[in-house]
């Protein structure tokens, strides 16, 4: 079977199981990696064996044995290659988002941005704490986190709700996709075979030009939709009390919230720790000087599990300000969460392995040939915005689009560093949020929007946020290409 027809097939099988039966992504995405990998033929597999062993990927014994492999032993292996790669990363850093929700440090670096900025420039102390709050947690959690603030606000101000909302996607939605350690940009980086810490600098470097950016085009929605406060039951406790007292200046509950210090260890240090060492090992240095030793050992300090276990270390030092009866639940509830998303990706890259094996990589290399330079981006942009717009998932369709269009940056012929590519495949995971995408209908629900607000409010902007994202990257790679 051709290559074409097994992405077809593979691509189908996802969408039909997700859309039309509701079933698990996890099931979805682990059944079509079976499918690939039965219908893969001996005399692909061995194309793709005698690939490896020429570029010295395979030995001959590796090589004789990958070509005899069952279709679910190479699905296992793909499985298990992906959970060991992004597994303690996703469960360390939803322990830390979980942290910070439930011991006040989330509330604490919300508040204190709107306290620098003040009420006037209110959207942007939202977006900037979405981004923040966005690189540990989950964005549908910073939404509940937020949305209490665009209500209080817009309470406070009669005006501007549609812009209080837009101001949580501007921030928050675009860390999802760029930055790790969320699962999409994490997934997408194996895929690429690029550095987390070159992912982790790029992310932040585009996303908080995006968020900019997407704030603009925030506000030009806001004078186009007139969005009412509509007040339901329930809906506002949901997402936390100590965030609607602190905008009411309670000082009783501001004191039982961490210093803004505590709050942002947890964040900046393994940030920190994983951009430096991904700039030190860039940097490379001789084995016969003094330094190293020490510099090795600060290379080691910048690996993405010892720097997010670090950041779970700190994090734990935030315990004293949550209940004694809600910690072991809290850790519990927040490792769960994570084995679910481990899970999903982990099914997603063994789909994009399969994929590999029946040499998408050799077909996309010879169909990106006819894309000269910079315009590989916006196929990457098209690709994923495609697969997202029809199924929903960002995520998803950022581990489709990547396990598809990975040849690009594994053939070396880039014009640009492959991180550019990430960028591109994370900002075409932004259009369009629709009825098929879960997060519509959590921001449709909690704001009290109708559909028809909805269409007009939520889709334009992931749409402005995934073209300011692409935008950015585009101009970045033309003037820093980075090779």
């Amino acid at each position: 079977m051709t290559i074409w027809w097994l992405v077809a097939l593979a691509v189908t099988l996802v969408l039909v199981s997700i859309l039309a039966f509701r079933l698990h992504p996890f099931l979805s995405l682990l059944s079509a990696a079976l499918l690939v990998a039965t219908l893969t033929t001996p005399g692909q597999l061995q194309q793709f064996a005698d690939a490896r062993l020429e570029d010295g990927k395979f030995t001959q014994a590796e090589a004789a044995e990958f070509v005899t492999q069952s279709a679910s032993s190479r699905v296992a292996d793909a499985f298990g290659a992906t959970a060991g790669s992004i597994g303690i990363v996703i469960a360390l850093a939803s322990v830390i988002g979980g942290l910070l929700m439930q011991s006040g440090a989330a509330a604490r670096i919300v508040d204190t941005m709107l306290r620098w900025t003040g009420e006037q420039r209110a959207p942007e102390a939202m977006a900037a704490a979405s981004f923040v709050l966005g690189i540990p947690v989950f964005f549908d959690t910073v939404f509940y986190l937020m949305l209490p603030l665009a209500r209080s606000l817009r309470r406070k101000t009669g005006k501007n709700y549609v812009l209080f909302i837009l101001a949580i996607l501007a921030g928050g939605s675009i860390t999802h996709s760029l930055i790790p350690p969320t699962p999409g940009p994490l997934q997408v980086a194996a895929f690429l075979e690029v550095e987390v810490g070159a992912m982790l600098i790029a992310g932040l470097g585009i996303g908080s030009v995006t968020s900019v950016m997407a704030l603009i085009a925030a506000r030009v929605i806001n004078r186009l939709v007139d969005l009412p406060l509509r007040e339901e039951e329930g809906k506002e406790t949901r997402s936390g009390t100590q965030t609607l007292a602190s905008v009411s200046g309670d000082a009783e509950a501001g004191a039982t919230k961490p210093p803004l210090w505590m709050a942002l260890f947890p964040i900046a240090l393994p940030v920190a720790l994983i951009a430096m060492g991904s700039t030190l090992k860039s940097i490379g240095v001789s084995e016969t000087t003094a330094e190293a030793a020490w510099f090795e050992w600060l290379i080691q300090l910048g690996d993405k599990n010892l720097a997010l276990g670090l950041g779970c270390v700190v994090a734990f030092g935030l315990m004293r300000w949550v209940p004694v009866d809600q910690r072991r639940p809290m850790v519990s509830a927040a490792i769960a969460s994570a084995g679910s998303i481990i899970l999903i990706t982990s099914a997603g890259g063994a789909m994009g392995k399969t994929l590999y094996h029946a040499g998408i990589a050799e077909v996309i290399g010879s169909v990106a040939k006819g894309f000269p330079g910079l315009w590989l981006l916006p196929l990457a942009f098209v690709v994923t915005t495609a697969i997202r717009t029809i199924q929903g998932s960002a995520t998803i369709a950022m581990i489709t689009s990547a396990s598809i269009l990975q040849s690009l940056a594994l053939s070396g012929d880039l014009p640009f560093h492959p991180v550019y590519l990430a960028m591109a495949i994370g900002a075409g995971s932004k259009p369009i949020s629709w009825m098929t995408d879960s997060a519509f209908w959590i921001i449709k629900e909690m704001t009290g929007m109708t559909e028809q607000e909805a269409l007009r409010t939520i889709s334009p902007m992931s749409a402005a946020v995934g073209l300011s994202a692409l935008l950015v990257t585009v101009i970045a790679a033309a003037v820093f290409p980075a090779i």
